[in-house]
């Protein structure tokens, strides 16, 4: 008997993953470790740490070396030490933590790298005007204090990748860690995979790098996406531990070469799709909303699928997900309608393009929320606190007071008002990025330029009801797929019902369907492409038991039929003409 005939169609499959992982591991392989949506990476990585560590702990020890783990966020760093026991064969850390930490012994160097930085060539005076002695990364902005320059976020890899360059500093990395894992390399950045890819890929004496990830639901930020090499070993994890058969079914037929097996083949699920072609009237014609229904219609199309799911039993009072792919009704609905009208672009606030929108949604509100529930090192990590901010009493109630008038101003302040009350406490730090905006509104209303761009946005953006801002983030933290990889960690659900309509300006999901039929279409397009597909691929992929689809915008017949082709078998239903 097979030793995989006890086990279900996932665990086959996991079991055949997890012997070529093995097999790597053990005679020293660099490879590439594909799991699709639900096929269980964390717990392949896991596993993979605890395999090292049985037969390998004490002599990494004995030798002074570790096994390096690399995370995209704090929560993935946590999670994995916690289910390793904190060994200390392991080094775990995010990516930023884990290069400076290489680079940061290299002071002579630093301070030469330093004024090759773009973000320090309007400081380069400064700089030599004053001793530098100390090249520190300490809360991620730049700043020079009594001879110590500190750096940005975005200088960490850029040294990094610098000091790469010296075969002395590679000889450093790997004889300190023989072994790095990158844990969701998809998303790590795009510079620091290629010189993985570089100065250690397939060189001798180099350390030996397995990549965890999906280059499928890479859907945010600098990564590198997808990851080749000759020199690289690909495993893919063909199995779903999450969702039922009707879904993969579906799945596999959106990405056949990564087809996944099913847990438990008779568990009950289910898959709709609806459209709105049928829907007689004049549909939106402007920039990006072309072929979308107007605002009214759209609301009703998404209240008439709801009560239509509610027939077949969903229950949106529990464990569903609406996730929306469409801002215009939404917008309005959740409390942050203002925004659309002071963005030219929908993404400058739905995907965080605007770096002030960022820094309010990754920093202040995580930082004012951990504040609230009394979870002070959560509030210092939130505003990317490297070091102690609180050395003395008076420190204590300096930060107590900013913190209880910032929260009082997310309540009844506007964002010009909490950025006020931010600039002029230094507590918590505003961002580098968005300090250098204010100066820039501030000098030219002084100088009674007229306002554009970025400039003419942040003034609109000041007077807009802070509380619209908490509503853009619970959005974000709750409706956007854009969150689903980072802000909550491999979220899924019972049901999920996703909304797909226009006014993105970084998608067209009618043409994404085209393309998919037509690959000529793609041409020069790949980059649209891909960042269609792999939006499309991690919202369909998020449900346990039940999926829906609904288009507010029209959809052109090859669209139409590639839908027909993918979810062959469920109920596509026209709703156009009950709108």
């Amino acid at each position: 008997m097979s030793e995989t005939a006890h086990l279900n169609p996932a665990e086959a499959a996991a079991a055949i993953a997890w012997e070529a992982l093995k097999g790597c591991v053990d005679d020293g392989s660099s490879f590439v470790f594909e799991a699709g949506a639900g096929a269980g990476k964390t717990y392949s990585l896991i596993a993979a740490l605890r395999y090292i560590l049985k037969d390998r702990a004490r002599e990494l020890q004995r030798r002074h070396q570790q096994v390096a783990c690399v995370t995209f966020t704090n929560v993935a760093r946590d999670m994995i030490i916690a289910q390793t026991d904190g060994n200390p064969a392991i080094y775990c850390e995010t990516t930023h933590a884990f290069s400076w930490m290489l680079v940061s012994p290299f002071q002579k160097r630093l301070r030469e790298l330093i004024r090759e930085l773009p973000g320090w060539a309007d400081r380069v005076e400064e700089l030599d005007a004053v001793n530098i002695t100390t090249v520190e990364y300490a809360l991620g902005r730049r700043s020079i204090e009594d001879g110590t320059a500190n750096l940005h976020h975005d200088d960490i890899f850029p040294v990094f990748i610098k000091l790469m360059q010296s075969v002395k500093f590679r000889n450093a990395v790997a004889s300190r860690f023989p072994l790095i894992l990158v844990d969701e390399y998809q998303d790590t950045n795009a510079q620091l995979v290629q010189c993985f890819k570089d100065q250690f890929i397939g060189k001798p004496y180099a350390p030996q790098l397995g990549f965890f990830g999906d280059h499928w639901q890479k859907i945010y930020g600098d990564g590198c996406g997808s990851i080749t090499h000759d020199a690289l070993k690909c495993i893919n994890k063909k199995a779903n531990f999450r969702s039922a058969k009707p879904i993969v079914d579906c799945l596999n037929l959106i990405r056949p070469e990564l087809a996944q097996a099913v847990k438990d083949p008779a568990a009950p699920g289910e898959v709709h799709v609806f459209h709105t072609n049928g829907w007689g009237g004049v549909r939106l014609t402007k920039n990006h909303w072309q072929g979308d229904l107007p605002e009214v219609e759209a609301t009703r199309a998404l209240k008439y699928v709801r009560a239509e799911l509610e027939d077949f039993g969903w229950d949106f009072a529990g464990d569903t997900k609406v996730l929306m792919l469409t801002h215009r009704a939404l917008a309005t609905e959740m409390g942050y309608g203002s925004l659309r009208t002071v963005f030219k672009f929908n993404d400058s606030f739905t995907r965080k393009a605007n770096e002030v929108i960022a820094y309010f949604h990754e920093h202040l509100e995580p930082a004012a929320r951990a504040y609230l529930t009394k979870r002070f090192g959560k509030m210092f990590e939130a505003i990317d606190a490297k070091r102690p901010m609180m050395n003395s009493p008076a420190d204590k109630t300096k930060w107590t007071k900013a913190m209880k008038r910032l929260c009082e101003l997310r309540d009844t302040g506007t964002v010009g008002e909490v950025i006020a009350h931010l600039s002029s406490t230094g507590l918590p730090i505003l961002s580098e990025a968005v300090v250098s905006q204010e100066r820039a509104l501030a000098e030219a209303l002084a100088s009674g330029e007229a306002l554009a761009g970025r400039l003419k946005e942040l003034h609109a953006l000041h007077a807009v009801s802070y509380q619209e801002i908490i509503a853009l983030c619970e959005y974000l933290d709750g409706h956007s797929p854009f969150e689903t990889k980072h802000g909550v960690k491999g979220d899924q659900f019972e049901n999920v019902l996703v909304v797909f309509g226009r006014g993105w300006n970084e998608y067209d999901f009618n043409l994404y369907l085209k393309m998919a039929r037509t690959p000529s279409l793609i041409g020069p397009r790949m980059e649209a492409y891909e960042r269609y597909r792999n939006l499309f691929y991690v919202a369909v992929s998020r449900p346990k038991k039940r999926l829906a689809l609904v288009f507010t915008h029209l959809l052109e017949a090859d669209a139409l039929a590639t839908l027909s082709e993918w979810f062959a078998g469920h109920q596509i239903r026209d709703i156009g003409s009950d709108l």
